[in-house]
């Protein structure tokens, strides 16, 4: 598919143009629809996006917050995506619909969390990792495959979690996809990204539009 590129010197320019972008998205789709639908990865670049959102006129009331993925960890786990979200939103009366995945039935609280996904998503935002994995979508597995539910556990282990993640059936659900990628490890996936090259995950990932903000780093 093809991807916008904006390309800024470093984090803080790109988590800066991604607050921007994210709250002109949001004005507008509350303006539209009265509800501005946006899920979430995590990784440290979205946090910093946070952090910038608080100085942009954003009509958080109106916003409803999905995960894109989560570690299988305890509530309030450092490893939670869902803590460092918490964080990073601070006071603002955002809604936050986090994945269940203190559930012993993952399974099953993987269905019950895609009952509560929206038909469309107004922004969903994606980070790309140096092995061309973004979501909880990494190489090699099972999870890759799954076309037929819109949320599903990961079949392994990655970097010592097993997660929940949204399959690419729900990405495509995107008006929008936002990609944040920065630091020079992620020169290459980036270029097969550009390319839309699906022998890594994210080059699978398809949506109405796609924006990437990245540092030059990442874009040599």
């Amino acid at each position: 598919m093809h991807h916008d590129l904006q390309i800024f010197d470093g984090d803080a320019l790109v988590a800066a143009a991604a607050a921007r972008f994210v709250a002109t998205q949001a004005r507008q789709a509350a303006d539209e629809h009265s509800t501005f639908t946006f899920a979430v990865s995590g990784g440290h670049t979205p946090w910093a996006m946070f952090a910038e959102l608080a100085h942009e006129p954003m009509p958080w009331e109106h916003v409803v917050i999905y995960q894109v993925d989560e570690r299988i960890a305890p509530r309030e786990d450092p490893d939670r995506n869902l803590t460092h979200l918490l964080d990073a939103l601070g006071s603002a009366p955002a809604r936050v619909v986090a994945m269940p995945v203190e559930d012993d039935d993952l399974d099953g609280a993987a269905d019950r969390y895609a009952a509560l996904l929206p038909e469309r998503f107004d922004l969903v935002h994606l980070g790309l990792g140096p092995d061309g994995h973004t979501a909880s979508l990494v190489p090699d597995d099972p999870v890759l495959e799954v076309t037929d539910r819109l949320v599903a556990p990961t079949g392994g282990e990655y970097q010592g979690r097993r997660r929940m993640t949204l399959t690419y059936p729900a990405l495509a659900r995107a008006d929008q996809l936002l990609w944040l990628i920065t630091g020079a490890d992620k020169a290459a996936p980036l270029q097969r990204l550009m390319a839309s090259d699906t022998t890594i995950p994210a080059g699978r990932v398809t949506a109405r539009a796609s924006l990437i903000i990245a540092d030059r780093a990442a874009c040599p």
